[in-house]
């Protein structure tokens, strides 16, 4: 059974900055993209960055050159580092991780709050 466990979300101010890691655990092989996305109170998901197993990476526009996606593939860990936060960054966060074998898999969610 494949599980995704998102930690490092919380209240932070304006201008400050978290990191977000999400590891999967079970057995889960040929893993391919890794990304997460946010999800803002009546909003629909959206991406916010993705990586893929050779390491290009993806941003959406609102988020370039302040958020950074990186992995580590022996731990099957994927992280946001979220920089200059703003009060429009203020989401759940959710990782999904594509497996060649077995499909797409999402995280449970962690809050992302972003206090003016």
């Amino acid at each position: 059974q494949v599980r995704l466990v998102e930690s490092g979300g919380g209240l932070v101010q304006a201008g400050g900055s978290l990191r977000l890691s999400c590891a999967a655990s079970g057995s889960i092989v040929n893993i391919n993209a890794m990304g997460w996305y946010r999800q803002a109170p009546g909003q629909q998901r959206d991406l916010v960055a993705t990586i893929s197993s050779g390491g290009t990476t993806d941003y959406a526009d609102s988020v370039k050159g302040r958020f950074i996606i990186s992995r580590d593939n022996a731990k099957k860990t994927v992280y946001l580092q979220m920089n200059s936060l703003k009060k429009e960054d203020t989401a759940v966060y959710y990782c999904k991780v594509v497996s060649g074998y077995y499909g797409a898999f999402w995280g449970q969610g962690t809050q992302v709050t972003v206090s003016s």
